[in-house]
């Protein structure tokens, strides 16, 4: 790329950006929600300008090719290119069409076809998948899925847009293992944006390159990843950014050698308990569930109940395709049970529902008006104000700081970024004061600054007399907050309880294929209880770095 910048109207996202990326090289892309990684790789395989309106000045090339300059199919040839949000590129109806799909463009044999749909499912650790309907899958799934289509195609570039954010801990290793094994086979030049940095790093799949991009979409430091993080880890941990645990303890303290250096142990240890070492006990329920049976037609999980209690935040573990989301709609009246009951004190008032994929919630054509949206009752007629129209416009904006989103106001929700549109979607149904409010990877696509928020925000909605239910793969947030932890597993909750005493259960954990990040593991040792854990992660995340 050559002096780049891309604009969205007259929001400036990428400033500037002149880098090099060679052949055969991995390169992971640092940065704050909104700084423009997700635009850095819409340039670079074509989509902006050709299917994204925007506005593109200087040059991106891919093996010499203009991308401004070519369309899309050519590019195609040599770019595979993952999106931050799988439904974005799943086009096919069930999952052999579209892992074949890519392939029937390239030209391949049909009868070579078969073993190369098997063996990029394989890779990725879905090869049960075959035969199902695209509809059917989990949001980890179709990520899974939608990685396999792209590595079928054996692209010479591959733009890799947080491939692990909706996967369990196996996913993370066998999206490790596709990637490797595709650069291994292909020489593919690779180029990654996650912010599960400490999930790539314990799985040894840090690439060897980074690319740092600041707040404002410019080219901050860049070089060897490892030299990087040395040199700039308390800066990118201020600028908000998620890092594995060694390089986050350095920044902290200034020791590197992560938990086997013995001054960082010594913090880790130090750190403050809760003052009474209990969690308060919570307060009526909200919401009851008898003998529930979840699923389109067959029972994903069966035999469920549970009940959600004012004053609480409960996290929902399991692995992807357990029914973590089927139930979730469930619980909100979004979806008939197959079976059992679920009662809700305030049934005038239904419960908020976070949707995991924060686009199936939009129904606002400005960030501003995502969030009014209902208040108050009906939308104002044209030229009319409402009572209380003041006090709703208050609110929206009180929201919209609350949230990093003022300067995005007036944009559509669906121009945003991915992070930006998490923000907006837990924005819009917390202003609602719903009594129950159910989350679905709540802090999915959020740099640290904007996860550890919103798991504050959701800690504050339960200290306000709401019950709140979050499933996550995202432990290291939501531990901070959570108070109770439920965990299904073969189609059935297989342990509800104390969030600490749940977190210690290493091997059921590891059957529900849910990973306790090594932070918590080792607070865990030293924390007696889920209060204790709580002061202690909260001082971890406050304190400045060095």
């Amino acid at each position: 790329m050559d002096a780049a910048s891309v604009a969205f109207g007259t929001r400036t996202v990428l400033e500037g950006v002149s880098v090099d990326f060679p052949p055969g090289s991995r390169t992971i892309v640092f940065g704050p929600s909104g700084a423009g990684k997700s635009t850095l790789l819409d340039a670079l395989s074509g989509v902006v300008p050709h299917s994204v309106t925007a506005t593109m000045r200087g040059r991106a090339t891919v093996g010499g090719i203009a991308t401004a300059e070519t369309t899309v199919v050519e590019l195609a040839r040599t770019v595979g290119a993952l999106a931050q949000d799988p439904d974005a590129q799943l086009c096919m109806v069930d999952v052999d069409a579209e892992v074949a799909f890519g392939l029937e463009n390239h030209g391949v044999a049909r009868g070579d076809m078969d073993a190369r749909i098997t063996a990029s499912l394989e890779v990725v650790d879905a090869a049960d998948l075959r035969g199902r309907g695209i509809h059917s899958l989990s949001g980890g799934q179709r990520q899974r899925v939608a990685l396999a289509a792209v590595l079928a195609s054996e692209p010479g570039v591959l733009l890799l847009d947080e491939p692990t954010s909706m996967l369990d801990a196996d996913g993370v290793v066998a999206v490790r293992a596709a990637v490797d094994a595709a650069v291994a086979a292909t020489g593919a030049t690779t180029v990654l944006v996650e912010h599960r940095l400490d999930d790539l790093a314990d799985a040894g799949a840090m690439p060897e390159r980074a690319l740092v991009l600041d707040d404002a979409g410019r080219v901050a430091p860049t070089g060897a990843t490892a030299e990087v993080l040395a040199s700039h880890a308390a800066a990118l941990r201020d600028a908000g950014c998620w890092l594995p645990l060694d390089a986050e303890l350095q920044a902290i303290t200034g020791t590197p050698g992560g938990l086997e250096a013995a001054a960082n142990r010594a913090y880790l240890d130090a750190l403050p308990r809760a003052a009474s070492g209990a969690v308060p006990d919570p307060g009526p329920t909200l919401l009851e569930a008898q003998g529930l049976s979840v699923g389109a037609s067959e029972p994903v999980l069966d035999d469920v109940s549970l009940d959600l209690r004012a004053g609480e935040v409960v996290l929902l573990l399991g692995r992807n395709g357990a029914g973590k989301s089927t139930l979730l709609r469930t619980l909100a009246g979004l979806q008939r049970p197959l079976g059992g009951t679920v009662t809700s004190r305030e049934a005038r008032r239904p419960a908020g529902m976070v949707f995991q994929n924060p686009e199936h919630q939009f129904v606002g054509r400005t960030a501003a008006g995502e969030i009014a949206h209902g208040l108050d009752g009906a939308p104002a007629r044209r030229g009319r104000r409402r009572r209380g129209d003041a006090a709703s416009s208050a609110r929206v904006e009180r929201a919209l700081a609350a949230h990093r989103l003022g300067h995005v106001r007036e944009s559509s929700p669906y121009r945003l970024s991915g992070g930006e549109k998490r923000r907006l979607s837990l924005a819009a149904m917390l202003v609602h004061d719903r009594p129950v409010l159910i989350a679905d990877e709540p802090t999915f696509g959020l740099d640290r600054r904007d996860a550890l928020q919103a798991a504050r925000l959701l800690r504050g909605a339960a200290a306000d007399g709401r019950a709140v239910l979050a499933a996550s793969h995202d432990l290291r947030s939501l531990a901070a907050v959570a108070d109770r932890a439920i965990v299904i597993d073969e189609g059935k909750v297989v342990r509800d309880g104390d969030l600490a005493d749940v977190l210690r259960d290493g091997p059921l954990l590891r059957r529900a294929g849910v990973r306790v990040p090594r932070l918590i593991e080792h607070l865990l040792t030293r924390c007696r209880t889920t209060a204790d854990l709580h002061a202690a992660l909260d001082a971890y995340d406050g304190v400045p770095s060095r």
